[in-house]
């Protein structure tokens, strides 16, 4: 039986590795073009870019290892049905169980080995990326200037826009708009051109940015109150306008040098725990504060020992027609309460009123937004921390999926179970993306959107696995039919 074992699972192996590259490597192709525009045409060196898809090849593995899973074990439990191994197996008193005990022990081994990948390597991983896509824009400031709208130059006082971009490297800039700000950050300055273009060289830390045809408008700041009521400024016209940008500072910039800004991806199970807590107890914090701020604003909540319907009137002396009238004390209805006033006082007091209510209802709706991208933070997280136990259970989920479907479907190779796995593969990760959409903006709870694509392949794999021990096909047509025609008999003999 060892040989046995070690046969079928060298054939899984043999299935597995295969498909993880092949995946691995079709996955990064469409990486690449994704990032085409932060790559492509920014002067960056092939080490650069090889460092960025190193480091991103660890987020693909909740992509890649679930359906590399899948596809292998169709593979594998498919050629030998195929090839009669399988048969033969069962010939000899071997059950489909017995045959795939061990690979189970490996797709055990896996599954912990991927919640290690997901809890340590993944969120590294992560880091690493969002600080090469931060500093590679400060190391290459013609790669910060973005067409049609305005972008920051690191490290400078200068916002610009240009229309169009264009040469080599995109040196050249078609309608620039500079601002530039003063010492006191104030913008002061506005340069605009017809055309534009950034030299430099690779000895010097100085990048000249040379602008053709255009005016200078700078907004003059005099010390007199009476001469800032004129609100002076200057303007020259230019053939050639050089701004000199000293780069020096960001010449030295590593591109791995990490930032302070860390999201839920980034974060290991220990630091979700954590941090899962601390969100909790200060979004409550927040409710509980803003709800006592709305209640102290309202004024409308009476005190718990009176009654919700009438009360009674404080004073026995009111204003009626401007003048004092005695007043009986007496129980009275609330809401009758304005029609013992004049009409001046009333419509003061209705629009008082309507102000409040509409200041207040203001204030909700600002605070509902900020409420709401609160907890989506806080749904964020919780999601982070349950995918990396869902993505190592899923990996032995879709093991018990793919193994009896290539039994049952008896036919090996990369045409039928590529199909199979692709169709099941998409199934499974569009349900999770919907369940992840659907969590983080709080429609369900977020622990059933990171569990919900692997609940729904739990009972598909336990239901093929009894077809597969049991000889049967992927569809009983025969067994429908013979139910289907019994059910008819039976209303017959009742008739």
């Amino acid at each position: 039986m060892k040989l046995l074992d070690q046969y079928i699972l060298s054939r899984f192996l043999y299935n597995f590795f295969t498909s993880f590259v092949i995946l691995m490597f079709i996955f990064i192709f469409q990486t690449i073009w994704l990032f085409i525009d932060d790559l492509a045409g920014k002067d960056l060196d092939l080490a650069i870019i090889g460092k960025f898809l190193f480091y991103y090849m660890p987020t693909l593995i909740d992509k890649v290892l679930p359906l590399t899973v899948l596809l292998s074990s169709i593979l594998t439990f498919g050629t030998f049905a195929e090839n009669y191994e399988f048969a033969a197996m069962k010939a000899s008193g071997i059950s489909l169980q017995r045959a795939m005990r061990s690979i189970v022990v490996f797709v055990a081994i896996l599954g912990v080995g991927t919640f290690f990948l997901a809890n340590n390597v993944i969120p590294a991983a992560e880091q690493k990326i969002w600080n090469m896509r931060r500093n590679i824009a400060k190391l290459k400031p013609a790669a910060v200037i973005v067409e049609g709208v305005f972008s920051d130059i690191e490290g400078t006082e200068m916002n610009i826009k240009v229309a169009k971009k264009s040469g080599d490297q995109d040196r050249i800039l078609n309608d620039v708009i500079i601002h530039q700000k003063s010492k006191t950050k104030l913008n002061t300055t506005v340069i605009k051109a017809k055309t534009g273009e950034l030299v430099s060289s690779k000895e010097s830390d100085i990048i000249q940015l040379v602008l053709n045809d255009g005016h200078r408008y700078e907004e003059l700041m005099p010390k007199s109150n009476k001469e800032k009521k004129k609100q002076p400024f200057a303007r020259a016209k230019f053939e050639t306008y050089i701004s000199n940008i000293d780069i020096s500072s960001l010449n030295d910039q590593d591109l791995e040098q990490e930032s302070d800004i860390t999201t839920d991806k980034m974060k290991n199970v220990v630091r979700l725990t954590k941090d899962i807590d601390s969100l909790k107890e200060n979004n409550l914090k927040q409710v509980s504060a803003f709800s006592k701020n709305i209640t102290a604003r309202m004024g409308a909540f009476p005190a718990k020992d009176l009654d919700t319907t009438y009360q009674k009137v404080a004073a026995d002396v009111m204003l009626k027609g401007g003048k004092e009238v005695k007043i009986d004390t007496a129980v009275v209805d609330r809401n009758d309460i304005a029609s013992m006033l004049p009409v001046w006082q009333k419509d003061q007091l209705y629009n008082n009123a309507k102000n409040r209510v509409s200041n207040i209802l203001n204030t909700v709706r600002g605070k509902k937004e900020e409420l709401n991208k609160r907890y989506e933070i806080y749904n964020r997280h919780i999601l982070s921390l349950h995918k990396k136990f869902a993505l190592a259970f899923s990996c032995i989920i879709l093991f018990f999926v793919g193994a009896p479907l290539g039994a049952i479907i008896r036919k090996g190779g990369l045409g039928l179970p590529m199909v199979i796995a692709i169709i099941l593969f998409l199934a499974y990760y569009f349900i999770g993306v919907f369940a992840d959409n659907y969590a983080k903006k709080g429609a369900w709870h977020p622990i059933l959107g990171a569990w919900i694509s692997t609940l729904i392949m739990m009972p598909l794999g336990v239901s093929l696995t009894k077809r597969a021990t049991a000889d049967k096909g992927l569809m009983s047509a025969g067994n429908l039919i013979d139910r289907i025609t019994s059910l008819f008999k039976r209303k017959k003999s009742e008739d």
